[in-house]
């Protein structure tokens, strides 16, 4: 094998090793910091928001989210089934019932199904929305691979039924919509609250890392206080709420600030080659690129390739250990959450897109160094695998 094109490494170009040599040196290696303010101060004038509060990862952000809009044992909260089981778990977390809501064809939540699920499951009674007895008290809105959900119609329903909106954002720093009535808005800043993850995939990471916004300072407030075990003295070690070990540590914090100030040129990186992807995928009647949403500039994090199922039956499996072979590494989108073992039971609704991308998606290399050489050749051997799968 003379080559290997990773589908997503980290890219440490800028100030990354001078700046975590810096918190070395300081000694600040923990929860504490001067990094760590200066990268929640960084992330809030990114997103045009007032506060910012970093932690350990994505999955905290969700679940501090959670915690904070009141999620309670028996109560429900509607989830996407086609996306990383991150964002469903803190749900279970808090002994609270995940229902799944059909995606649409950006593979986020369909509003559609969110309001029919609404209206024809459930009860409301001018104040709760009920089903099954059970509050509905929020919903889980990821922004799949930076494609941005349709979030006038989301947050119409959830204001309509005093539902929280919890954006999942840990795919979509940098998405923006730029028409309608949130032209402007980035992902992750529109709805109650919003989680971002710097795992080492993403378009920035802090290798492991996130963070989590809200609409209000005393909100993001509170959520970094439970992000750091409720405590209340520092001298005498006074707590008085449950807390968590959820904050972002210095080191991890140092990397964010190097990665933030890259973080425009990645972005632009990824929509150029995604667009050389597209070109390159024309008129191939064995696979199609997925398109973003109109409307947004999406920071086209994952790029995803539609396989043509009536040319082409072989398994995801099979073409993904195929390019593998060829030293291109691949990934099927992902298996439905509700068909995993802890989901198995849980409440469906009207799942027919969800299942439909699943046995389709491929997800192809889209580093932030990938060159364009590689990326032709990425095409031409997928081209090449297709056709003989098709044969």
């Amino acid at each position: 094998m003379n080559q290997f094109i990773p589908l997503s490494i980290p890219n440490f170009e800028g100030n990354e090793k001078a700046y975590v040599n810096e918190a070395l040196d300081l000694g600040w290696v923990s929860t504490g910091g001067a990094f760590i303010t200066r990268l929640e101060k960084d992330l809030a004038s990114f997103l045009h928001v007032k506060d910012v509060a970093a932690c350990q990862s994505g999955t905290a952000a969700l679940h501090l989210s959670l915690v904070e809009a009141g999620v309670r044992p028996g109560d429900v909260v509607l989830v996407p089934p086609l996306t990383f089981i991150a964002a469903v778990n803190p749900v279970k977390y808090q002994f609270a019932t995940p229902v799944f809501i059909d995606c649409d064809d950006s593979f986020c939540m369909d509003p559609q199904k969110l309001r029919s699920f609404c209206e024809q499951e459930c009860l409301f009674d001018g104040r709760v929305l009920t089903w099954h007895g059970k509050p509905v008290k929020a919903v889980v809105v990821v922004h799949v691979f930076g494609n941005m959900a349709d979030m006038a119609s989301i947050m119409e329903i959830a204001e309509t039924y005093h539902l929280f909106v919890i954006e999942d954002a840990t795919e979509a720093l940098g998405t923006i919509y730029t028409e309608g009535p949130f032209a402007g808005r980035f992902a992750g800043t529109i709805g109650h609250f919003g989680a971002f993850s710097f795992n080492g995939n993403k378009i920035i990471t802090t290798g492991g890392g996130g963070a989590v916004t809200s609409r209000n300072l005393e909100t993001v407030s509170h959520l970094r206080y439970l992000s750091t075990q409720a405590k209340n003295d520092p001298h005498y070690y006074i707590h008085d709420e449950i807390g968590f070990n959820y904050r972002m540590t210095n080191l991890q914090a140092a990397l964010g600030v190097a990665q933030m100030e890259e973080l425009p040129e990645f972005i632009r990186r990824k929509q150029h080659n995604y667009e050389l992807y597209c070109r390159e995928f024309v008129g191939f009647s064995l696979a199609s690129m997925m398109p973003f949403r109109e409307g947004t500039s999406s920071n086209h994090w994952f790029y995803s390739l539609k396989i043509n199922r009536d040319a082409v039956s072989a398994s995801m499996r099979t073409i993904i250990t195929s390019l593998g072979e060829k030293g291109i590494q691949t990934r099927a989108i992902w298996g439905l959450i509700n068909e995993q073992k802890p989901y198995e039971g849980e409440e469906t609704y009207l799942l027919e897109k969800a299942p439909y991308y699943a046995s389709r998606i491929l997800n192809l290399p889209c580093s932030t160094q990938i060159t364009e050489d590689e990326i032709l050749t990425v095409c031409r051997e997928v081209k090449q695998l297709l056709t003989e799968l098709s044969e």
